[in-house]
């Protein structure tokens, strides 16, 4: 993998930030864009702009070829068994909230349970919590290892038969937690539980095979995998999609419209209520290509080398804890001592050094952790082995100013 090349294809790495050349190592709450992309939402606006599936002018036919094109591509990336499983949304958040109104408070009652673990972000939290709510239903926790990871013994023993629904992360956005999701969704599935996976930080860094997984629902965002902000996507098995009901109701969505009663258009359409995100769209198809022109298993190899140095590197400084697993996604979380991690940060940030600082949308993993907050560094397929140097150079100096201060 020719990371050289690569970077050369991301126009904003190529800045000094406060005097430095610029080290992004956030791309956990975003990753950057590269030009492929960028020269596709351009492109569309320039010489396709129009609205989608309406019109049989030229642009509109164009605008259309390009959106349903975008998203054929989503459904190979994945290996969906149809278009119709694949519906475009706002990101993850919205994928998730879709599923929690429409699927789960028309199926759960008093008594039934929502299986979840602590380290969800709170995308995958609050929609459960509303709808446990809304219906009576109950939220189950597994319980966490002290490495921050979930053991499948505990699994079995937190579904039961009042399981209905098991929700949880692909990959933790804080710890680098990767979970077994496919085997959890087997053993949901001998519960006749479905099973709802929030891949915002797995889609973008390891091949993912829905099909495979046997996962009934598969969210994530295209911000976070060199696509535009604004356009997500929900994967669901069709038949729990044709029996959900549309969450937003308006034009295009409609079959046939009465005065008193109208119908849907099938799938996908019926979830996709009004002027959809088409240059978004349009940018997560060029995503999609940059991505599978590097190689998915080629990102996922370079991302773990970055995180395996990271690791490395940290652990011989002094006053320093890394939080999560030893084998984990592209990230490092941790925290200095006697440091507060939003210091940590700014002090980074006057080296030129990127790193999200906070409790990452995870308050209640930050209570399990015993921690307010915390500093991150996330990687993606452009970063390299200088920039995990220059971020240890930084940490470094902050902890020696820190500690001239105090």
């Amino acid at each position: 993998m020719d990371v050289k090349a690569i970077r050369e294809q991301f126009p904003i790495l190529h800045q000094e930030v406060n005097g430095s050349p610029l080290v992004y190592l956030d791309s956990s709450a975003t990753s950057q864009k590269p030009l492929p992309v960028i020269e596709a939402v351009d492109a569309y606006y320039r010489e396709d702009n129009s609205n989608v599936h309406r019109g049989v002018h030229t642009l509109g036919t164009r605008a259309t070829e390009k959106y349903e094109g975008a998203r054929e591509k989503v459904r190979k990336f994945i290996n969906a068994k149809s278009t119709a499983e694949v519906i475009f949304t706002r990101g993850t958040t919205t994928s998730i909230n879709m599923i929690a109104y429409s699927y789960a408070r028309a199926n759960l009652r008093e008594g039934d349970e929502i299986v979840i673990t602590p380290m969800e972000h709170h995308s995958n939290l609050i929609p459960w919590q509303q709808a446990a709510k809304a219906t009576g239903a109950s939220l189950k926790y597994v319980s966490l290892k002290s490495d921050g990871t979930v053991s499948l013994d505990d699994i079995r023993e937190t579904i039961t038969d009042n399981t209905k629904i098991v929700a949880i992360t692909h990959v933790s956005n804080v710890l680098g937690t990767i979970n077994p999701v496919k085997e959890i969704t087997k053993i949901a599935h001998q519960h006749d539980a479905v099973t709802v996976v929030d891949g915002a930080q797995g889609a973008p860094h390891m091949s993912v095979d829905v099909q495979d997984l046997d996962c009934d629902f598969y969210v994530f965002s295209g911000h976070k995998m060199c696509a535009p902000t604004g356009i997500g996507v929900l994967y669901g098995k069709q038949k729990l999609l044709e029996d959900m009901e549309p969450v937003e109701f308006g034009g295009e969505m409609i079959d046939f419209v009465n005065l008193y009663d109208s119908t849907w258009k099938e799938l996908p359409w019926k979830f996709e209520g009004g002027t959809p995100i088409i240059a978004g769209a349009v940018g997560l198809g060029a995503a999609i290509d940059f991505l599978n022109e590097v190689g998915m298993d080629n990102i996922t190899a370079h991302e773990q080398k970055l995180a395996d140095y990271t690791m490395e590197k940290l652990r011989t400084i002094d006053g320093i804890s890394i939080y999560g697993p030893e084998k984990r996604a592209a990230l490092v979380t941790f925290n200095l001592d006697d440091v507060h991690p939003h210091d940590a940060a700014t002090a980074l940030d006057a080296e030129g050094i990127a790193v999200r600082a906070g409790h990452h949308c995870a308050q209640p993993l930050m209570k399990w952790l015993d921690v307010t907050a915390t500093a991150r560094a996330s990687f993606y397929l452009y970063n390299t082995e200088e920039d995990v140097d220059r971020l240890f150079d930084g940490i470094l100096k902050t902890k020696e100013y820190f500690g001239d201060v105090f």
